[in-house]
């Protein structure tokens, strides 16, 4: 049965969405900039100088939505049912920017402008700070600002910076400021760097079909293995598409993970306090963006936890409304629906 999607809460829950994307007209003027003179690299080539420049329906209505924070995107939550948007800079960010002044300058005023948006519309838009991990100690302080002056409730990151990940020693300022805002970090893909995109490529499944969710799963073990949690327990990570696949390979994951350590066989991987398993039970939430598909969420329900899953829809680049439905006729309790739509999402970004 199709019912009628409305907000307000009619089936005992409201519906926030945790992975919801803008851009700036400055963003994406840079990346076709980047596109044009040769400095992009090839993840952007293929992802911006589509959407940034192809003339069919999907690229065009995307960008709209995206640079749309306003009464387009208003009206369309309201036809999904959608109460609340935690709203992003859309991947990539400023992080393939060459120049790390401009992208300092840039992502700065993309945050000033979300705040904005985010004040005029309160009871509909919350907001995360976006960065720019090329200057880690200037990225610091714009979450702190974000945090406090801005009223953001989490941050985002896109994935890799250049090929640079976050577990590199480097960016430790980063963590330091999320633990001391007590902030949720949201890794939301990239297209994978050079070094890892070509086979990818060639095949057409660099973006969103398979090379995001490869890219931005093998960013957050990287990040467990080398023992984030243990250094910021109380630091949560979010990540989305229904954890990047990495739910369905605890079981190898901890085995081999666990084998490689006993075997000392890499210099990187050292005794963990405790399993991947465990750490994604506490330290790690994740949500359905583009993956509204009951037998996966009910999955990672089971083997996370139901405090663990929350809902996302992914706009404007999954912007279906029986999506939504899917997620109104989950053959699970009344509780764990309140969780996994509106709960879980209070809790983690501090609503």
């Amino acid at each position: 049965m199709r019912h009628e999607l409305k907000t307000g809460g009619d089936r005992g829950y409201l519906r926030i969405a945790t992975e919801e994307a803008f851009a700036t007209r400055e963003q994406i003027d840079a990346y076709l900039r980047m596109v044009r003179d040769g400095t992009a690299d090839r993840g952007m080539v293929s992802l911006w100088g589509f959407y940034a420049q192809s003339p069919s329906e999907r690229a065009t209505q995307i960008i709209d939505r995206l640079l749309d924070l306003g009464g387009r995107r208003l009206a369309d939550m309201d036809a999904t049912g959608i109460d609340v948007a935690i709203l992003s800079l859309t991947s990539p960010g400023v992080q393939p920017l060459l120049d790390t002044d401009e992208a300092k300058a840039m992502v700065a005023r993309a945050n000033n402008h979300l705040a904005d948006r985010c004040a005029a519309h309160p009871t509909r838009f919350v907001g995360m700070t976006s960065i720019a991990p090329q200057d880690p100690d200037w990225s610091a302080a714009e979450i702190r600002r974000g945090a406090g002056e801005l009223g953001f409730k989490g941050v985002m990151v896109n994935s890799h910076t250049q090929g640079e990940y976050l577990d590199d020693a480097k960016f430790d300022p980063i963590f330091r400021a999320l633990a001391d805002t007590g902030q949720p970090l949201y890794i939301h893909p990239s297209t994978p760097p050079d070094a890892m995109i070509g086979p990818m490529l060639d095949a057409g499944l660099d973006g969103a079909i398979f090379g995001f969710g490869v890219e931005t799963g093998m960013h957050l073990l990287r990040l467990i293995t080398i023992g984030i949690f243990d250094r910021y327990p109380d630091l949560q990570i979010v990540v989305g598409h229904m954890g990047e696949a990495l739910p369905y390979w605890l079981y190898r994951l901890d085995y081999m993970h666990q084998a490689g350590v006993r075997s000392q066989r890499y210099e990187r991987m050292k005794p963990l306090k405790k399993s991947i398993h465990d750490y994604m039970r506490s330290n790690v939430c994740v949500t359905t963006s583009g993956m509204a598909w009951a037998p996966a969420i009910q999955f990672a329900q089971q083997v996370l936890g139901e405090d663990r899953v929350m809902y996302a829809m992914d706009y404007p680049y999954e912007y279906v409304a029986d999506e939504v439905r899917t997620h109104d006729l989950l053959d699970i309790t009344d509780e764990a629906k309140r969780k996994l739509m509106q709960a879980n999402a209070e809790r983690v970004f501090n609503l």
